[in-house]
């Protein structure tokens, strides 16, 4: 009964002192947008992007992760490949303010409490992103600002990283958000005034991607060992 009573109590601070373990640092990179006005490449950062984030490592295979992230996101017709863009000629840049929570998921057990060794793991994470960024519309070929507005988004990230010292976890990732507006652009104004300035695919939501690298510091207790 003893040695019951111990092994439970050491697993119960076992769970309690593993959900210690904590990352916090920041994300270094850049941007590029998905939609109606300039280039259609799905990665191609034209302009830099940076952000803090944190992680609550709840298991070696997944952790709660919580961001904040801004960069200027543009676009220019005459950087396209799409003839009628290039012909248009239209450009706009639109200021994204973004905070992200969800679960990241590692593909390989990734024990931040097993200090010694090298580590390293592709990992995805999504979960749900509001930000805040600028209603826009095009009046006579020039992009205009309308209000300042917000809505929510989808991110879908994938990435490596590993522990290059003892407490440093450097990762390289790229994440794509599916936004639940098509105005980032100046495409498809909210204003029912502005109704006869939509064009572009009216169908169709626009994207944005962050692509760059992340430097976490982790913290927190180590988990209880029970001998036999």
């Amino acid at each position: 009964m003893k040695k019951i009573l111990v092994l439970f109590t050491c697993l119960f601070f076992q769970s309690i002192l593993t959900a210690q373990i904590h990352e916090i640092g920041v994300f270094l990179g850049g941007s590029n947008f998905i939609g109606d006005v300039g280039k259609t490449n799905y990665v191609s950062p034209n302009e830099p992007a940076i952000g803090i984030l944190y992680k609550w490592n709840k298991s070696p295979r997944h952790s709660y992760r919580f961001s904040y992230m801004q960069s200027t996101i543009s676009g220019n017709d005459l950087e396209s490949e799409v003839p009628g863009r290039v012909q248009r000629g239209y450009n706009f840049k639109n200021d994204v303010k973004e905070f992200s929570a969800g679960l990241e998921f590692n593909f390989f057990d990734f024990n931040l409490h097993e200090l010694l060794k090298r580590k390293i793991t592709p990992y995805v994470f999504s979960g749900v992103s509001f930000f805040a960024y600028d209603e826009l519309y095009v009046l006579n070929g020039e992009t205009k600002f309308d209000y300042r507005a917000s809505e929510f988004a989808i991110p879908m990230i994938v990435g490596v990283k590993g522990n290059i010292l003892e407490n440093f976890i450097f990762g390289i990732e790229v994440g794509a958000r599916y936004t639940f507006t098509d105005n980032l652009d100046g495409s498809l104004p909210k204003n029912e005034n502005l109704d006869s300035l939509k064009f572009g695919n009216l169908n169709s939501k626009d994207w944005y991607v962050f692509t760059g690298f992340t430097l976490t510091y982790t913290f927190g207790e180590k988990p209880c060992y029970c001998a036999d």
